[in-house]
């Protein structure tokens, strides 16, 4: 018998040429596409393979589904390598029919397993490990060794090559070296990885905790105590504690993102960030990149890698103001991420994991545009598990004194000049007027009306008609005393009026020609007034 060849003085060059180019390597995919190509310059291996331990993919359509026992990862063809000597064909594409092998099947699968080293010293002796022996025959293989890539204990994948001459001892050495040499490659590569993925995140993180900062600093802490106040901080403690979904419901401008922040810091997210999207800012094309991020030239202007929305919130909140502004052709997208907690990003195939508690908020009235077909039903559904309403600032005027007062205290410490004094009649003042712009255009307002202060009184920049009637409030004359009303003969003017209104629209809300209509109200709003108030229909 003829002995084993030996390994040659190129083989050995090849090899060492081969560890040192390995170790000089910061990309995953070009060091398995290194390794199966300088390992198949070699005189006697026909075809190298490596496979990696990835999460299932194309399970529904792979060959061995009804063999495999965990879908949940298996091993992926990851680089192949080879030229066929009947055809002349090249072995690198990788989606033929080994380009999945679940965990514990087949040669590869057991030494994925096992950690074990499976040789097949010769092929014309009969080897349960071939699968397709004619091929073996035509193609002049001899031998198969196949290499567990093992880091620390755990396996990370196989490489396996098919040799054209039996398995020689040297070859068997260097290929463990290879092999060993490959796993601490990738392990360490991956972790550089996710360093600079992680490095990448933080950045991100910190330049939206800075928006969020300045953003935060137009309204600053939740201050009020009237019971409307009282009754949405009631169920922000009911539901931060769950990961449901909430929609906050609420006009422009009365504080919707501090009752999300609020949500997400007495959350057990809470050491994980909260990241905003105003959905009415992103360009109508652009939703799916903000959301779901994209790769480098996945379309014209992707000029590299982008992190999501949705990765950039793993583990944390994704805070979606102004829901109602999502295209409806990016709403059924939204809804998977939702249902199934997968997306992928443009121009790639991965699946990701979405660990992300939504937080969402609008002003506009989604059940009626569900109706209407201009947002999904099911969407809608799906994000108002729990949905929380913030009463506009002219239906809790007793928190106007306590708001004013501590955007004083913030505006003046910001321009760096003495804190004006807050006087009764500024106070009287500021609760007569509606605030249609609410908590926003207050802080806006006294925020003017400090910068004036260093050249004047404090006074405040509201309409003239307004400015005039809390003139009148806070100086009467004694002719028009007794025109003057208590805060509680106002009251019951307003509940007398809103009566009078059901009355006429035969105690319809909402709608046309409902009251709600009528009054410049959200039916939902109208309806929590009327409780707040004791109104309810007489019954016939």
């Amino acid at each position: 018998m003829k002995p084993p060849p030996e390994l040659s003085c190129d083989d050995a060059e090849s090899f060492q040429a081969l560890l040192l180019e390995m170790a000089r390597q910061r990309d995953i995919d070009s060091l398995l596409r290194l390794i199966v190509g300088r390992l198949c310059r070699t005189s006697s291996i026909a075809l190298a393979r490596l496979w990696l331990i990835q999460p299932g993919d194309i399970c529904q359509r792979c060959v061995f589904a009804d063999e495999c026992p965990d879908r949940s990862q298996c091993l992926h063809l990851v680089a192949s390598d080879g030229v066929s000597q009947s055809t002349g064909s090249r072995w690198d594409r990788l989606d033929g029919r080994f380009q999945r092998f679940p965990i514990g099947i087949r040669k590869v699968g057991h030494i994925a397993a096992t950690g074990d080293v499976v040789e097949v010293t010769d092929i014309s002796e009969g080897s349960p490990w071939i699968v397709r022996p004619e091929w073996a025959t035509s193609e002049g293989i001899r031998g198969f060794v196949g290499q567990p890539l093992v880091h620390q204990s755990d396996v990370l994948g196989v490489l396996g090559v098919f040799l054209r001459a039996p398995v020689w001892a040297a070859g068997r050495s260097w290929l463990r070296i290879i092999a060993d040499h490959a796993a601490v490659t990738i392990a360490n590569t991956r972790a550089l990885q996710r360093i600079e993925h992680l490095t990448q995140q933080l950045e991100l993180e910190n330049e939206y905790l800075k928006d969020e900062i300045c953003s935060s600093l137009q309204f600053g802490e939740i201050v009020g105590q009237s019971a409307a106040l009282q009754k949405v901080l009631q169920q922000v403690a009911l539901v931060a504690p769950t990961d449901s979904n909430v929609l906050i419901l609420g006009e422009s401008g009365v504080g919707k993102e501090l009752i999300a922040r609020a949500i997400h810091q007495q959350s057990p997210r809470h050491d994980r960030p909260l990241i905003k999207v105003n959905c009415a800012s992103i360009p109508r094309d652009l939703f799916e990149s903000e959301f779901f991020g994209h790769t480098q030239g996945a379309f014209t202007g992707a000029v590299r890698d982008r992190v999501g929305r949705f990765e950039l919130a793993d583990g944390g909140t994704l805070f979606l103001d102004e829901i109602g502004e999502v295209p409806l052709e990016m709403q059924s997208k939204l809804l998977r991420v939702l249902q199934e907690g997968t997306y992928e990003r443009i121009g790639e195939e991965q699946t990701r994991q979405a660990d992300v508690r939504i937080v969402a908020a609008t002003n506009r009235d989604l059940p009626k545009e569900a109706a209407e077909k201009k947002f999904r039903e099911d969407l809608y559904y799906r994000l108002s598990v729990f949905p929380i309403e913030v009463m506009p600032l002219r239906q809790r005027v007793e928190d106007i004194p306590l708001l004013a007062s501590h955007f004083l205290q913030t505006c003046a410490r910001q321009i760096g000049v003495d804190q004006p004094t807050l006087k009764q009649r500024h106070v009287r003042e500021l609760m007569a007027y509606r605030w249609p712009g609410n908590i926003r255009e207050l802080q806006n307002v006294i925020e003017r009306a400090v910068i004036r202060s260093q050249t004047g009184p404090l006074r405040f920049d509201l309409p003239q008609t307004l400015d005039q009637r809390a003139a009148m409030v806070s100086s009467p004359t004694p002719e028009r005393a007794d025109t003057l009303m208590t805060d509680e003969e106002m009251r019951r003017i307003e509940r007398q009026n809103m009566i009078d209104v059901l009355e006429a629209h035969r105690w319809k809300i909402s709608g046309d020609q409902g009251a709600a209509q009528f009054l410049g109200l959200h039916p939902a709003t109208l309806s929590s007034r009327m409780r707040s108030m004791g109104i309810r229909r007489p019954r016939k």
